[in-house]
């Protein structure tokens, strides 16, 4: 029940944002005006937003989503959009949406308070939380068998702060070592130079391990991190559109076909806190 008012706040907040900018400062005119919509892509972010390695095209769950945004949006401005793909990385994300380099991101981001300083959000799309995959000739089972082992998490992310509030509160006892990004979390932990990785469990799940059998993630879900489409700050025309377009794969119950898409192979159902965003998400018209 916590986890379920949780999402519910994150969705109020993040819903409450719209400014008083007029649609003709939108960038639904530019994208109106050139039939072409900028689509940040992450390259290597399994299921959620990834290059496929036949079609070498931007596909995931979430990159999914934008695309049926980008139908709704193109019907509505009675035109065909062309998709003008932008590779993003976990530093630079934000920057190119606020910069006007991409119109939206469609990655594995996690609303915050911060990042609303200078980006806007989507409904929320999926809730994830920070899981912890350990080298298994540690012994460790739990996250509460930490006593001081290394642990890797990409620098300036939730995943981050989460370990960082949790060694400051002294729920856990590890050594916290920043890294770049996701490959040289899993560097570090492959050669030793860690003892376990931190990053979003199906993000840890789609990664590509050299050994898998020689690592294994504890059960312990370490933060919740509820994802969004990134948009830019204040422009509400665009939010709405995207919004509007969510709201009807909610509804309609396409969610689920995009959510078997890309997790059925793990055997993986939606919990009850993501059913209740599904359901909360289905806003009317």
């Amino acid at each position: 029940m916590l986890r379920i008012a949780i999402a519910c706040a994150a969705l109020i907040v993040s819903a409450s944002l719209a400014s008083a900018q007029t649609p003709a400062d939108s960038r639904l005119k530019r994208i109106s005006d050139t039939k072409t919509i900028k689509l940040g892509y992450r390259a290597a972010a399994a299921p959620f937003s990834f290059v496929h390695p036949q079609t070498k095209e931007p596909v995931g769950y979430t990159v999914d989503l934008c695309r049926l945004a980008v139908d709704a949006i193109g019907k509505s401005l009675n035109t065909q959009l062309k998709i003008e793909w932008v590779e993003v990385t976990t530093q630079n994300r934000f920057d190119m949406v606020a910069q006007g380099k991409a119109d939206m991101e469609c990655g594995s981001s996690t609303i915050t308070l911060t990042r609303m300083k200078q980006v806007d959000f989507s409904l929320i799309t999926f809730v994830e939380s920070t899981g912890l995959v350990v080298r298994a000739n540690t012994g460790l089972t739990k996250a509460g068998d930490l006593n001081g082992q290394k642990i890797a998490v990409a620098a300036n992310t939730t995943n981050e702060a989460a370990l960082s509030g949790l060694l400051k509160q002294g729920k856990l006892r590890f050594t916290l070592v920043p890294v770049k990004d996701r490959d040289a979390g899993i560097a570090a932990l492959e050669k030793g130079e860690v003892d376990g990785y931190a990053s979003d469990k199906l993000l840890l799940v789609g990664a590509r391990f050299q050994d898998a059998k020689a690592l294994t993630m504890l059960p312990d879900d370490l933060s919740l991190e509820p994802y969004a489409i990134v948009l830019p700050r204040g422009d509400w025309a665009l939010r709405l559109a995207v919004n509007s377009a969510l709201a009807e794969v909610f509804r309609s119950g396409a969610i689920f076909s995009v959510f078997g898409k890309w997790f059925d192979q793990i055997k993986l159902k939606p919990g009850p806190v993501l059913l209740a965003v599904f359901s909360l998400g289905a806003l009317p018209q």
